[in-house]
């Protein structure tokens, strides 16, 4: 798929738009623990964690993932507000974007209800016309489902006019999946580089998407 002039961009959140990594860790450390399982490095979580809870958890806990599911969320509930902070970058692309005249929304494979309060902490939600996370649809990335309800929300079609950004190969097949823009933002250093995630376009930071976004308005 080649890149167009967006009219939508769809973002990833963590590690897109904002590092939640430590309370995710200690959420994810308190269900090993309560397992018997040996607890991962915050460098561990980073590289492994993709996938949604619901599609993760069954091959982590096998038939106790549902409790371990609830020991999760528990810790989540006492922490996760406290551990999330904007990308350097982050803020100015969103602003930008929306002085373009681009439409935005989130598809995360974080539950949606924990990714809908970051976005208010943050004060970052009236800037989406949909925060869709895991949960939400009936199924999560890399399915097209979630990104359906986006496009749904946006108003638009799918199609290289809608971009999604994120930072992970799974986000760039979620995005071929549905029919939009596979677009990496980092090094997916993690998942093999660029050169493994297939992106149509690539930026190595915040910073590059912006010099992008600048010349929509300057054509």
């Amino acid at each position: 798929m080649n890149a167009t002039q967006p009219v939508a961009l769809v973002f990833d959140w963590d590690n897109t738009l904002v590092d939640a990594w430590p309370g995710i860790a200690g959420a994810l450390n308190a269900a090993l623990a309560a397992f018997g399982q040996p607890a991962w490095s915050l460098a561990e979580v980073r590289g492994r964690v993709r996938r949604s809870l619901r599609d993760s958890f069954p091959e982590l806990f096998g038939e106790a993932w549902e409790q371990a599911r609830d020991v999760f969320y528990g810790a989540l509930e006492r922490s996760h507000l406290q551990h999330v902070t904007p990308l350097p970058g982050a803020a100015e692309t969103l602003r930008q974007a929306r002085a373009c005249g681009l439409a935005l929304a989130v598809v995360s494979n974080k539950t949606g209800r924990y990714l809908r309060r970051e976005a208010e902490a943050l004060g970052w939600s009236a800037h989406f016309a949909a925060l869709i996370g895991a949960g939400d649809a009936e199924a999560d990335k890399p399915d097209p489902a979630p990104m359906r309800r986006a496009l749904a929300a946006l108003g638009v079609a799918p199609g290289p006019q809608v971009w999604y950004v994120g930072d992970t190969a799974l986000d760039m097949q979620a995005a071929r999946n549905a029919g939009v823009l596979p677009v990496l933002i980092g090094d997916a250093a993690h998942d093999g580089g660029p050169e493994r995630a297939l992106p149509a376009l690539h930026f190595a930071g915040h910073a590059d998407l912006q010099a992008r976004l600048a010349r929509l308005v300057s054509d």
